[in-house]
């Protein structure tokens, strides 16, 4: 995660977080005061605007080839039980 640390409340992120703006996110929810949602949802809590650093993209500057799936593999249908099976959960 390029912004973390995070935590989730609900449908909502709270992302470069501190120790204190921990503390001060938890207690703005308390008094039902959580931090305003951006255009696409919570922003990150040290005042930038998206994931990118200072130095701006720093990687992925060209959109990377898929991985090819082995023919018959997969059939389109995902059970979710047998996922639940094969990743150990």
């Amino acid at each position: 995660c390029a912004n973390a640390p995070m935590i989730q409340m609900n449908d909502d992120y709270y992302e470069c977080l501190t120790p204190e703006t921990t503390i001060e996110l938890l207690e703005a929810c308390r008094k039902g005061e959580p931090p305003l949602m951006g255009k696409w949802g919570s922003l990150p809590m040290n005042g930038q605007v998206s994931c990118e650093g200072p130095l701006g993209k720093t990687s992925l500057h060209t959109i990377p080839e898929g991985c090819p799936v082995e023919e018959g593999r997969f059939d389109g249908k995902v059970d979710p039980a047998s996922v639940k099976e094969q990743m150990a959960y």
